[in-house]
């Protein structure tokens, strides 16, 4: 199906894909503290110490890489238009999700080892409550600009939809 404005559909269709991204190797605890280790800028020019562990570690970065990838294992994170969801393996089978109208804010936390990545956790709330948490968002500011516009979108609809029921 084309789309004008990606993500946008008549409301009897379902769900429309928006995005799709998977995470960074920085989802995972070794991954973090390797990147806590490549970040380490003692040295000088590109003669550094965490560039020299990061070429010693390119075999270990390599299994990490691949592991988010393969099948029944792999994960990647959808934005739909009306919710946001964690897939897993070959066949994107949908593992947790929230909908887009359970949340009004989304926070974007970096951890120790995710700064190097560019990557950082995206963490969904409602008020003061955590209702949904994506670990190791690559470009996280990117996805989470996205979901925001995405969420305003739905609220919006929904609101619109109950105003016209009411009238």
């Amino acid at each position: 199906m084309k789309q004008a404005i990606a993500g946008v559909a008549p409301a009897e269709l379902d769900e429309v894909t928006v995005m799709t991204v998977r995470p960074s190797v920085a989802m995972y605890g070794l991954g973090r503290w390797l990147g806590r280790l490549f970040a380490i800028k003692a040295g000088g020019y590109i003669f550094t110490i965490g560039n020299f562990i990061a070429l010693a570690s390119i075999p270990i970065a390599l299994v990490l890489y691949f592991l988010r990838l393969l099948p029944y294992i792999g994960i990647r994170y959808k934005l739909t238009n009306r919710r946001v969801i964690v897939q897993r393996g070959l066949l994107a089978t949908d593992d947790r999700w929230v909908d887009l109208d359970r949340f009004d804010r989304i926070e974007v936390v970096v951890q120790p080892g995710q700064a190097w990545y560019h990557a950082g956790d995206l963490v969904f709330r409602l008020g003061d409550t955590e209702t949904f948490r994506l670990p190791g968002v690559s470009r996280p500011e990117t996805f989470r600009h996205t979901c925001l516009n995405a969420q305003r979108v739905h609220v919006g609809v929904l609101k619109a939809l109950e105003r016209e029921r009411a009238a």
